[in-house]
C-alpha cells in the first residue's frame, strides 16, 4: 500500500464525515481543557497532544477502502484494515514528532529568543516525523 496524496478525496467527503472528525477533536480538546484547569497546564497539555480525530478518520478510512472494494466485487474487510493500521502508523509518527518537539521548546524557550526557539523545534519535528517515516518504511519493506 503506497502513501499519496490525492486532493480529490476531500471532495468525496461527506458532510456528517466532517462532522463527526469535528465532534471527535473539539470533545477531546475540551476534555483537555478540564484537564488543564483541574491539574494544571502540563497535565492538560498531555491529553491536548492525543492524535483528536485519530478514531473517527481510522473508522472512516477502513469504511471507504471496504466500499471501494465492494464496487469491484472483491471484500474489503483486509484492506480497509491495512489502510486503518497504516493511517494508525502515520498517527504515531506524528504523535513521536510532536514530543520531541514539545521537548525542544520546553527546553530551548528559557534560553532563546521565540523565533530561534520556534525554528529549532521545528526542524527537529520534521527532522523526527522523516527519520521515523524512513525507519519504518525501511522495517516494513524488508519484512515483504
Amino acid at each position: 500500500m503506497h502513501v499519496r496524496f490525492d486532493i480529490r478525496a476531500a471532495a468525496k467527503t461527506k458532510w456528517y464525515e466532517l462532522l463527526v472528525r469535528f465532534v471527535f477533536g473539539g470533545g477531546i480538546t475540551v476534555i483537555a481543557g478540564l484537564l488543564a484547569k483541574r491539574y494544571g497546564p502540563v497535565f492538560g497539555g498531555l491529553f491536548l497532544a492525543f492524535p483528536a480525530i485519530f478514531p473517527a478518520t481510522a473508522t472512516l478510512i477502513e469504511k471507504h477502502e471496504r466500499e471501494r472494494k465492494a464496487k469491484k466485487g472483491l471484500c474489503g474487510k483486509e484492506r480497509g484494515r491495512l489502510a486503518a493500521a497504516l493511517c494508525a502508523r502515520g498517527t504515531e509518527i506524528g504523535s513521536l514528532a510532536l514530543i520531541c518537539f514539545a521537548i525542544a521548546v520546553w527546553k530551548l524557550a528559557p534560553m532563546l529568543n521565540f523565533a530561534a526557539t520556534l525554528a529549532i523545534a521545528l526542524a527537529i519535528w520534521l527532522g523526527t516525523a522523516f527519520l521515523a517515516w524512513r525507519l519504518q518504511r525501511k522495517h516494513i519493506c524488508s519484512r515483504i
